[in-house]
């Protein structure tokens, strides 16, 4: 943990709580200097000063990871690499300095979308009915269901009352949820050709048809939806009240992702998903063979379990297209995704295409301090009719490597060796010698000789190291 900038952390919220350093040190029995060297990141936190840490700050051990001001680092890092600045490179340190301070980094970011998003407009973009320039609606709510970590406690709660009252031992989870749509809201569930649609319910004459195009383990979360629609809205809507999305078709999305969000906890209730996660050793086929689900939901399930004291391995989930387009993506493992631009050409998730249906893995490794175990899988779905293409996309998931141990995944890996450097897109990217390089990196110079031909497409100058 030591290694996540903690000292930024401890710092941000010792000031938050209105402790002087002086006096938060006697709280913690160490001296002024030592905590001053702490908050600088020169000492490690040893394991009885953490805990010191969480108790008297009053959060858990997550809140001191570090994640929140590295996922700051990185978007202030690409806001500031936009060519439309025209302003000189930013070092890193006053980045960090920045990111450590949230609220003025979240103004930063701020300003960076309303241009981004004049930019927009001047070219024919998107904008609300008054005149705001903000995020499309899917942003907002992916970004919503980033910043929870993937995880709603109240959501939880609700899933686990209506499945203490499921018979699924007795009759199997799709059989027990029509029963229950049956009998308690007389829903009459069909299946029959849908063409255009998967689901529809016809709430006058008290019937939920599915498509004969779902395979059976979709046909079985669209009636857990249904029943997290029918009987889960209170909390739900509450948890949209206090989102207070920016239009209606924001709160509609985040309504249909926090349903969602119930009907996969339904299907695979939290403890004996953990349970089996442990058992399994998050092995994903195993996993979603034990609860009659697609690979795709038992790895959306896993990414959720961060439940205070019952918490799973902290992965990161995306979800993207061969154009790599990213339509899902969340993350408690700290792992930073860009909002602009492209990804990192050397990563899994563009490789695992290349293989559908199997399970590709790498040991990704951002920095000196930040390396990720990945998995991802390229998943091809049914066309609509013949001579369409089929839909492909890739699911991938990932956690920082310390957890390389708890996954099947990282079995007859030597970390040591295996690592594959990647960065988080080409523009911010200081790796050189790269032959898969898309662009040159924007802070930094281009050192370029027609007497040599190199086998990266760009070469520059390394920044200048501490003096």
């Amino acid at each position: 943990m030591s290694k996540a900038a903690i000292g930024k952390t401890i710092r941000r919220l010792r000031m938050e709580q209105g402790y002087t350093q002086q006096g938060f040190a006697q709280k913690l029995g160490i001296s002024t200097s030592y905590l001053n060297l702490v908050e600088h990141d020169q000492r490690n936190v040893t394991a009885s000063l953490l805990f010191k840490l969480t108790d008297i700050l009053k959060v858990d051990l997550a809140a001191l990871s570090g994640v929140q001001e590295r996922e700051y680092e990185v978007a202030l890092r690409e806001a500031f690499a936009d060519p439309s600045l025209a302003v000189e490179p930013v070092p890193d340190s006053e980045i960090q300095t920045l990111a450590a301070a949230p609220n003025a980094a979240r103004a930063v970011l701020a300003l960076h979308r309303a241009l981004a998003g004049a930019r927009e407009e001047a070219g024919g973009g998107i904008t609300l009915p008054s005149g705001r320039k903000i995020l499309l609606p899917n942003e907002e709510v992916r970004d919503f269901f980033h910043d929870h970590e993937n995880h709603f406690p109240a959501l939880e709660d609700a899933a686990e009352q209506i499945s203490a009252t499921l018979d699924t031992a007795a009759v199997g989870t799709n059989h027990a949820l029509a029963e229950r749509l049956r009998r308690q809201h007389g829903l009459v569930v069909s299946v029959r050709p849908l063409p255009g649609a998967l689901r529809v319910y016809d709430a006058g004459n008290r019937m939920l048809t599915l498509s004969e195009d779902l395979p059976r383990e979709s046909r079985g979360f669209q009636m857990a939806f249904q029943l997290a629609l029918l009987e889960a809205r209170e909390p739900v809507e509450k948890i949209v009240k206090r989102a207070n999305p920016t239009t209606r078709d924001a709160a509609e999305l985040l309504r249909i992702g926090l349903l969602n969000y119930i009907a996969g906890a339904l299907l695979m209730p939290y403890e004996p998903m953990l349970a089996a996660a442990r058992e399994r050793r998050y092995d994903v086929d195993a996993i979603s063979a034990r609860f009659g689900v697609s690979y795709e939901q038992a790895c959306h399930r896993l990414s959720t379990l961060q439940r205070a004291g019952a918490r799973g391995v902290p992965f990161f989930f995306l979800r993207a297209d061969p154009a790599g387009n990213v339509s899902k993506r969340f993350s408690a493992s700290g792992f930073p995704f860009m909002r602009f631009g492209g990804t990192c050409p050397r990563w899994i998730v563009h490789s695992a295409f290349a293989t559908p249906g199997a399970t590709r893995v790498q040991v990704a490794q951002l920095s000196a301090t930040e390396t990720f175990l990945c998995f991802a899988r390229a998943i091809t779905g049914r066309p609509a009719r013949w001579g369409e293409p089929p839909p492909v996309h890739v699911v991938a998931m990932g956690c920082d490597v310390s957890h390389a141990g708890e996954l099947v995944y990282g079995d007859g890996l030597n970390l040591a060796t295996a690592a594959v450097g990647i960065g988080l897109s080409c523009r911010l990217c200081e790796r050189q010698d790269c032959r898969s390089r898309a662009f040159p990196p924007i802070a930094h110079r281009l050192t370029i000789d027609p007497q040599t031909t190199s086998a990266s497409p760009y070469q520059f100058e390394a920044k200048p190291g501490p003096s």
